[in-house]
């Protein structure tokens, strides 16, 4: 009986110990499960909020892409103005943008340091920025100094520099990046936040079997959907977050429009002005020159009517002097015709020190009493390849500009040599041998500012309309046309040398033959029955009288649509000679139309302008430039007729 008791004690004992075992177990799961829950839910919110993070950087900088570019935008507006407006507050505001600019570059830097990939894109779009902030400070400095004219053209200059578009592109390239990452870090965010919600799920339906962790794990699950509720709550402010970037973004596109625009503005204006500026120091200069060539050729003319019945030796003199001045015109036209490139070149083997001794003379007569010219010769045996006549008129211009620096008085000294550049020396031109000509004064000497604009077309130190500032320009446009450079040495008060090499040709011409040949042909010729194709009146007239002063028989014809049925009723012709640019068809188009009638019939063209390239239009056939002499004429004829010895019958 006793022993009965005591084995339902000890069961009944026994049973507790396993209930209580049991609910220990249940309790110390229940406890693992919370603790799970809890780890499970704070890893969840660390990976989340350095997505965020992350996502946050992305924007950042592409915010600092788009501001960084914004601001380098409104610092060259800003200098574009400057160098238009020349005020020293638009300088300032210049400076204080682009330092903002680099500014944001290195705040840049430190937001890119952890992606090497990005951190080289911005180390290759700080050397462009670095790089491109030289060439803007060039154009700064020169605006500074009052040099406007290179200011422009450094500034147009930069805007096809190779660093600006190294910086868009590496901009381009900084945005791009950012955002595909922004993208990838967006997904990776969502897998995260995915991961831990089937996590939290798994954990919660094992704790629906714990009845002692049904409380822990209800409050648990409040506790995540308060969180999910929270990260809804951020997403919906990141949202609203990339509203505000978008706009922000457009306002900066819109901002660099209208920049643009001023921009373009402001480079109209300026063309504007150098265009105006242009057109009126060439009116003035040359309107000067023409006016005095002009007072020479009809005061010759008036004298020579006065004196031609009663002194005939003196009216001759004062012909002389009309003709003399209507060559200075026509060089003139050449010289800007040379200016401009437009007057295509006729080079030849020049002996330099025997072109300086033909010279002497002219310059002698032109320089005036007061200047005592010098002439020395080195290098003897080498020849210059170059057009002769657009060499002497370089010296001519050279020498002009000495004597007026000289006010008159004082030493020219025209030098001839012989030079090997090489190396660093060659400067522009090629490594070889060239012939040096310098030609030195005694005057007052260049200041550093004004031997920097020299060259510059229109530029001139002389008062308003004593110059067209073509002379120097001329000169550099010469030589770098035949393949060479102007040197110029000056110290205020001591004096100039502008030394011209010209490259040196390799072929020796014979001393018996001449270089040129000048005047009309030798011998008996014929009469010629010449077609005169003309449009100006006058200038057909004047031929016409000069074709009869030599002896031919000229037909008019002041219509080029006009010339075949000309042509078709004419019983003999040898020679055409047309002007090149006529209104309806130009010289070159009606000498192609009339092909079937000229066999055997020469052609000369006539013409007052001849671009280079010109040439091609011409063919083989001959071309007299207006004006010309009666010997220039004549020459011209033979040479156009030297392939048709007899007449051709036409019609």
């Amino acid at each position: 009986m006793r022993t009965g008791r005591l084995d339902a004690v000890f069961n009944r004992l026994r049973t507790i110990d396993w209930r209580s075992a049991l609910l220990a177990l249940v309790a110390l799961l229940g406890i693992a499960v919370l603790v799970l829950l809890v780890a499970s839910q704070r890893e969840a919110d660390a990976q989340r909020q350095a997505a965020l993070n992350r996502q946050s950087d992305s924007y950042e900088v592409m915010v600092l892409v788009q501001s960084f570019r914004a601001t380098v935008a409104g610092a060259e507006a800003t200098l574009g103005r400057y160098v238009v407006a020349g005020e020293r507050a638009v300088g300032r505001d210049y400076v204080d943008r682009w330092q903002r600019a680099a500014g944001q570059l290195s705040l840049l830097d430190r937001r890119t340091r952890a992606n090497p990939a990005q951190r080289d894109r911005v180390t290759r779009l700080d050397r462009a920025f670095r790089a491109r902030g030289v060439e803007l400070d060039e154009v700064a400095r020169n605006t500074d100094l009052g040099r406007y004219e290179p200011a422009y053209a450094y500034f147009n200059a930069a805007r096809r520099s190779p660093h600006l578009a190294a910086m868009d592109r590496e901009a381009d390239a900084i945005f791009e990046a950012e955002r595909t990452l922004l993208a990838r870090r967006a997904e990776a965010a969502r897998t995260s936040a995915d991961g831990a919600s089937a996590d939290t799920r798994n954990l919660a339906l094992f704790g629906m079997l714990l009845a002692f962790g049904a409380i822990a794990l209800g409050w648990l699950n409040v506790r995540v959907i308060r969180a999910r509720a929270a990260a809804a709550a951020e997403a919906d402010a990141q949202r609203r977050r990339s509203t505000e970037l978008e706009a922000a973004v457009a306002d900066a596109t819109a901002s660099l429009k209208a920049e643009a625009r001023e921009r373009a503005a402001a480079e109209d204006k300026l063309r504007q002005a150098q265009k105006m500026e242009a057109v009126g120091q060439l009116t003035g200069g040359i309107a000067h020159d023409f006016n005095n060539m002009l007072a020479v050729v009809l005061g010759g003319i008036e004298l020579a009517k006065r004196n031609l019945a009663t002194a005939p030796d003196a009216a001759l003199r004062h012909l002389d002097n009309a003709g003399e001045g209507a060559n200075r015109a026509a060089a003139l036209t050449r010289q800007l015709l040379g200016f401009a490139r437009s007057e295509a070149l006729a080079p030849e083997a020049i002996e330099p020190s025997a072109l300086i001794h033909g010279m002497t003379e002219l310059l002698d007569r032109t320089l005036g009493d007061g200047i005592v010219i010098e002439t020395r010769s080195e290098g003897t045996g080498w020849r210059v390849w170059a057009d002769r006549v657009q060499l002497e008129n370089a010296l001519l211009n050279l020498a002009v500009n000495a004597r007026d620096a000289m006010d008159g008085r004082g030493t020219l000294v025209v030098a001839s040599g012989h030079i090997a550049l090489s190396g660093d020396d060659a400067g522009a031109c090629a490594p070889g041998d060239y012939v040096s000509i310098s030609v030195s004064d005694t005057g007052s000497g260049m200041t550093p500012e004004v031997l920097a604009r020299v060259f510059e077309p229109f530029f001139t130190t002389k008062p308003v309309g004593k110059g067209t500032g073509l002379g120097l320009s001329q000169v550099f446009g010469f030589a770098r046309q035949s393949g060479g450079e102007v040197r110029i040495e000056s110290t205020p008060g001591t004096g100039t040398t502008v030394t011209m090499l010209l490259p040196c040709h390799a072929a020796t011409a014979s001393p018996d033959q001449p270089a040129v040949r000048i005047g009309p042909r030798q011998g008996a010729h014929r009469a010629l029955d010449i077609l005169v194709v003309e449009d100006d009146p006058r200038v057909l007239s004047a031929t016409i009288a000069a074709l009869e002063e030599l002896g031919h028989r000229p037909i008019a014809c002041p219509d080029p649509l006009g010339a075949p049925a000309i042509v078709a009723g004419l019983h003999a012709l040898d020679l055409v000679m047309t002007d090149v640019l006529m209104p309806g068809q130009t010289g070159p188009e009606m000498i192609a139309a009339l092909e079937p009638q000229l066999e055997g019939v020469g052609v000369l063209f006539v013409t007052g302008y001849a671009g280079e390239g010109e040439q091609d239009r011409f063919g083989d056939h001959p071309v007299l430039r207006k004006p010309f002499t009666l010997a220039a004429l004549e020459q011209a004829l033979a040479d156009a007729t030297r392939a048709t010895p007899t007449p051709a019958t036409a019609g």
